[in-house]
């Protein structure tokens, strides 16, 4: 399958990345050599100095005809141009980035009726639900739902006192609808069995039925540890003017801090109890003063990683109880993890899963990249005639980087076991290592 993405920027950077090593055939266009220089000398993709929104562009052999166009440039307009000269070249399918809020809330059905948009992306709007998710569950460093909200994964870190480290797996008492799907241990993951158990540190996977989850999810916090009534934004970008229109909503109490007046103005319209201050993040007097220490979580969302960080750590130096800090550098997630961030959000990835699975179509409705993307959840509609269709999973020769790990049929949500059958139309979820995902995918086609 060819694959065409038009702009060589971060977020282009990261699904040519992701995509290419799925072995697609990946071509990536951009007018500037030196980011396309950069993809050249690490990626394996094919790329062309050109406008990607120019009908010349479009005529080239190695692009027309494509089967996926996918439109990432920093600018909306030019995205849309783009996919509309790709329809017009026999390109089959269509992704656009699409930044601006008002386009996606008042004119979605439009764009996709009459720009021949298949799949729209907004990584800002992306990254607010997914904070909104994580912070609606406290004991949660992510949160993802799957078929239609009736599968929930849960990831949260082992923390030194829990009642579940050195207890075999198969002596837990784990609620039922609740299975222990993955762990992450020294960058690397294991699929527990029976006779493994949890340890200080380790990132675990749980999945199950949401109200399932949510009343485990309590033995991985502090009895008196609840959701989060008041919340500080650092940045007032699109990310956060996203998220605190949606915390604002559900009556938390958020107070927005924004060094640029006219962000600061736009964010202060759109709340309705909560406050805009504009002001310095980094002044530890003004975060003093807006009650940082009693705060439940201190958000942190300026465009720059490292100041992003700076922010979190002299948060929690004034006692912050949580920091949630947004980062555009994959490569920096595990740093950050390391040195006290309570959780870490990659905006690249969040929008990189969602292109990936558009991209694997053949029955997948979603993929979450999980750990920098070394491994994944993925919701996958059993198709008739795959290898996995009528046979008990413990025969079905599945490789073992792969765990099936719940699957809805008519509706309701079931934890599999050895001797579970699938049939097609099914929506199984998979826990996968990554580099196994192309080799996986092809039992359940």
């Amino acid at each position: 399958m060819r694959i065409v993405i038009v702009g060589a920027g971060k977020l282009g950077y990261s699904i040519a990345d992701l995509l290419s090593q799925e072995q697609f055939d990946v071509v990536l266009v951009d007018h500037d050599e030196e980011q396309l220089n950069a993809a050249k000398n690490s990626l394996d993709v094919m790329t062309i100095a050109a406008n990607g929104a120019s009908p010349i562009t479009m005529n080239d052999p190695d692009v027309k005809g494509a089967d996926i166009l996918i439109a990432v440039t920093a600018s909306d307009e030019v995205n849309m141009v783009a996919c509309i000269l790709a329809k017009k070249h026999d390109i089959k399918h269509t992704v656009a980035r699409i930044r601006d809020m008002q386009f996606l809330s008042e004119a979605k059905d439009y764009l996709k009726q009459n720009f021949d948009i298949d799949l729209m992306l907004n990584p800002e709007l992306i990254t607010a639900r997914e904070i909104e998710r994580i912070l609606m569950t406290p004991a949660a460093l992510n949160v993802e739902d799957f078929a239609h909200g009736k599968v929930r994964l849960f990831e949260t870190k082992v923390r030194r006192k829990s009642k579940f480290i050195g207890i075999p797996f198969k002596k837990l008492n784990l609620p039922q609808g609740v299975l222990a799907g993955m762990i992450f241990r020294d960058h690397r993951m294991i699929i527990p069995h029976g006779d493994d158990v949890l340890m200080t540190h380790d990132n675990a996977y749980f999945i199950g039925m949401p109200s399932e989850i949510e009343k485990f999810s309590k033995n991985f916090v502090p009895r008196d540890t609840k959701k989060p009534e008041r919340v500080i934004i650092i940045g007032a970008g699109r990310t956060g003017r996203a998220l605190a229109r949606i915390l604002d909503g559900q009556d938390v109490r958020v107070k927005v801090i924004e060094q640029d007046e006219e962000r600061c103005l736009q964010v202060g319209e759109i709340l309705t109890q909560g406050l805009a201050l504009h002001g310095d993040g980094t002044d530890i007097d003004l975060l003093l003063e807006e009650g940082v220490a009693s705060a439940d979580v201190v958000v942190c969302l300026t465009e720059d990683d490292k100041l992003n960080l700076m922010l979190a750590l002299i948060a929690k130096h004034l006692k912050a109880k949580k920091t949630v800090v947004r980062v555009t550098r994959t490569e920096y997630v595990e740093l950050m993890e390391k040195v006290g961030v309570d959780i870490v959000v990659s905006a690249r990835l969040l929008s990189a899963s969602e292109v990936l699975a558009f991209a694997r179509r053949g029955g997948v409705v979603s993929v979450a990249l999980l750990e920098g993307a070394k491994a994944e959840a993925v919701e996958v509609i059993v198709q008739p005639g795959a290898a996995v269709v009528g046979k008990k999973l413990m025969e079905a020769e599945l490789p073992k980087e792969c765990l099936v790990c719940a699957y809805v049929r008519d509706e309701v949500a079931y934890i599999p076991n050895g001797f579970t059958e699938l049939q097609p139309g099914d929506r199984a979820i998979l826990f996968i290592q990554t580099k196994y995902a192309q080799k996986v995918m092809a039992y359940f086609k």
